[in-house]
This record gives structure tokens, C-alpha cells and sequence, in this order.
């Protein structure tokens, strides 16, 4: 008999599946240690080399579309031929280019690395959401399981930055050498980070979490009209988030915080990501069990069009007490969509069809970041920046009607209705 087979008890299979949990966590801390390490000096860095918001926001949106758009292919991948650890992988295996973006100044072959990065992360994260949504959804609630993954996540998201932060001060230095240090330094990470891969793999085939039958066979093979009304909704909400590139990039320029500090407040804001998204996990998963509805927790999402209106005004701000807050509701909302938003998929597809609506879902999301970083960056360049705030506020607005339109198809319920 496997270790998690029918002759175990419940409360031990629901502490094998926190084992695999926090071992999922680990993977993402290493990993967030050296891409959201290298995401909090990118804006700075591309700013001293000379490069303009415009590109800025450009390479962000492209990166962050391949990053989204690419899980797709490999959402499609992993559903037809099972093979969710090879592409975890490959996709960590990526992480290499991190510490090679130290060894260049050349824009040239900085924004490939900028975009092989990305890749790596879509090959990577529907395999994995996949696996955890199935050991998670019938024991112990996908919002607390996310929400978990997600705050162990977010440590090595706050330790990624802090790293380009005590460069800059042991150094006290902040030019392009400085910045390349930081960079190399990632290489340790990406040790850490394949070898928790590999354990996580040895220890996750002896528990065998993933290979029941009944559950791998069940549900249609449709996806469903709340599916593809609630992927509008995150277009939309994403569209209007602005990037952090965007910010760093305005902090540097306007010389508002100096760049040890832009980077230690980004490694904040993850720990206000991480406190939060174990928060509203918790809370997804009791407004599901107060309405009896597997689908109701997408009711939690409510808040994000309007938190997401407010960070312009905050975080493109001139002044440091609203770039504060900035950075805090920054935190907040990346909590939100890392959390909620990957939860919720869960619970309005069948695992049947689960690794095609990741892929789905996050090839829209991407989509909306580059639209929005693209047009955002542009703006920075062209336009008095009241007007991103503008263009945030109407977008924010349209995603509240959809989320209307959305709660009214939950509240009907939609179990038959695909298409």
C-alpha cells in the first residue's frame, strides 16, 4: 500500500498534504529569492543604462505575457501527457539567466535574459498549481492551501531584494557595478532552489498525492460560463495594476528614495503579500462554506478593483508617506492575485480541464499586462501622469461590472452551463 493509500487516516493524509505544501513553498522561496530579487532593481537598473520608460514598460508587458501567455501551451502539455515534473523541471532550470544578467551592461542581451526568465516561470506554474489544487481541493480548502503556498512564497520574495539592498549599502554604491553584484550573488539561490526540486519531487512520489484516480477522471470536459466571465474580470483588474517596474522606474528617475531603499521597500510590500494572502485564503474559504457554494468565493474578489484605483495615486506619487502606502497596497493587491485569483480556478473547473484553464487564464492575465505596462510605460513618457491614474480608474470601473455580472452567475449557479 502507498503511503497515502486507504489505510491511512484523514488527519494524517491532511498533514502529508501540509508536508507537500510548505515543500512547494520552499521550491517558491528560493525561486522568489532570485526573480523577485532581479524584479525589484530591473526598473533602476534599465533607468541607469539609459533606457526609457516607454522600453520599460514595453519589455515588462512582453515579459509578463510570455510569462502568463506561454502557460497555455504548457497547461495543455501537462493535461495530455501527465508529465507535470518535467516541466517543473525545466521551468526552475530557467532561473540560471538571473545571476548571468550580472555579467552583462548590454541591453541588448539584458532583455532576452529579462524574457527567458519569464518563460521559465510559464513552463513551470501550471504543472505546479495543478498539483497543488488536487491535494488540496477535497481535505483541506484551496484559498488556505494558496494561501500558504503563497506567504512561503513571499519570504524569499522579501529576502530577493533585500540582497541588492545590502549591496548597496556594504557597498555604498549605486551604479551599474553595484547592481551587477547583486545580480551574481543570485547564483547561490539557484543551488538552493534546484535541489529543493528535486527533493520535493522524491518526497511527493512517496506520498503519491496525485495519482487518484477517481479525482484525475472526474468532472466535464467543458469549461464553464463563470470561467470565461471571471477570466474578463481579471483581465480588466489586471490590466489596470501598475507594474513595479513602473514604479521603481519613477522613484529613480524623480529621485524620490534612494535605490537601497526602493528595493527594501519592495521586499515590504511581499511581507504585507504574504501576511495578507494567508488572510483573504482564510476568508475565500469560509464565505464557500458559509453559502454552501464551491464557486461563492469568488464573491472575496471585490475588493480589487478598488485597491487597485488607489495605487497610482499612492505609488506614482512625489512624496514618500503616500509611496509608503503605495508600496503597502502594492503588497496587498499582488496578495490578492497570487492568492484568490489562482484559488478560484480551482473551483469552477473540473481537474479534467484544470491545467488548460490555468493556462488559459493566465495567457489573459498576461495579455493584460502587457497591454497595460506597454500603454502605462508610454504614458510615463508622453503624458502629465495624472493620466495613468485616469486610465487605472476607468479600467477599475469596467472590471466592477463584469464582477456584478459575474456574482449574479454564481448566484444562479452555473454547474450545467458550458461552453
Amino acid at each position: 500500500m502507498n503511503a497515502v493509500g486507504n489505510g491511512i487516516n484523514k488527519d494524517e493524509k491532511v498533514k502529508n498534504i501540509i508536508f507537500v505544501v510548505v515543500l512547494f513553498g520552499l521550491i517558491s522561496c528560493f525561486g522568489d529569492v532570485m526573480y523577485e530579487g532581479a524584479r525589484s532593481a530591473n526598473g533602476q537598473y534599465l533607468n541607469l543604462l539609459g533606457i526609457s520608460a516607454a522600453k520599460v514598460g514595453l519589455i515588462y508587458g512582453i515579459g509578463e505575457f510570455l510569462g502568463y501567455g506561454l502557460r497555455i501551451v504548457s497547461g495543455k502539455l501537462s493535461d495530455s501527457t501527465g508529465k507535470h515534473w518535467i516541466f517543473i523541471f525545466i521551468g526552475y532550470g530557467f532561473l540560471l539567466v538571473v545571476p548571468l544578467m550580472g555579467l552583462t551592461g548590454s541591453w541588448n542581451i539584458l532583455w532576452i535574459l529579462i524574457l527567458l526568465e519569464r518563460v521559465g516561470k510559464a513552463l513551470r506554474n501550471p504543472p505546479k498549481d495543478t498539483i497543488l489544487s488536487q491535494v488540496a481541493e477535497n481535505h483541506v480548502g484551496t484559498g488556505f492551501v494558496f494561501g500558504l503556498q503563497e506567504a512561503l512564497d513571499q519570504l524569499g520574495a522579501f529576502a530577493g531584494p533585500l540582497v541588492f539592498t545590502l549591496v548597496f549599502w556594504l557597498s555604498g554604491r549605486q551604479d551599474v557595478a553595484a547592481y551587477q553584484t547583486g545580480y551574481r550573488v543570485l547564483i547561490f539561490a539557484y543551488g538552493l532552489v534546484m535541489l529543493s526540486v528535486y527533493f520535493a519531487y522524491k518526497k511527493i512520489s512517496k506520498y503519491n498525492l496525485v495519482r487518484e484516480g477517481e479525482v484525475i477522471f472526474r468532472g466535464s470536459d467543458k469549461l464553464t460560463k463563470t470561467f470565461w466571465i471571471y477570466c474578463l474580470f481579471a483581465f480588466l483588474s489586471s490590466f489596470g495594476f501598475v507594474a513595479f517596474s513602473i514604479i521603481g522606474f519613477h522613484l529613480k528617475d524623480k529621485e524620490i528614495l534612494p535605490d537601497g531603499s526602493i528595493t527594501l521597500f519592495y521586499a515590504i510590500a511581499m511581507i504585507v503579500d504574504a501576511v495578507f494572502a494567508l488572510l483573504i485564503g482564510r476568508i475565500y474559504d469560509l464565505i464557500k462554506k458559509k453559502q454552501q457554494n464551491k464557486k461563492a468565493g469568488l464573491l472575496s474578489l471585490a475588493f480589487i478593483p478598488f485597491a487597485t484605483m488607489a495605487l497610482p495615486f499612492l505609488a506614482l506619487s512625489n512624496h514618500v508617506p503616500l509611496v509608503v502606502a503605495g508600496m503597502v497596497m502594492f503588497g496587498i493587491i499582488m496578495g490578492a492575485h497570487e492568492t484568490i485569483m489562482r484559488s478560484a480556478i480551482a473551483d469552477i473547473t473540473s481537474f479534467k480541464k484544470r491545467g488548460t484553464a490555468y493556462g488559459i487564464f493566465n495567457a489573459i492575465y498576461g495579455l493584460a499586462f502587457l497591454a497595460g505596462s506597454s500603454i502605462m510605460g508610454w504614458m510615463y513618457d508622453s503624458l502629465p501622469l495624472m493620466s495613468i491614474g485616469l486610465l487605472v480608474v476607468v479600467i477599475e470601473l469596467l472590471a466592477l461590472l463584469v464582477f456584478f455580472v459575474m456574482k449574479k452567475n454564481v448566484s444562479l449557479g452555473d454547474a450545467d452551463l458550458s461552453v
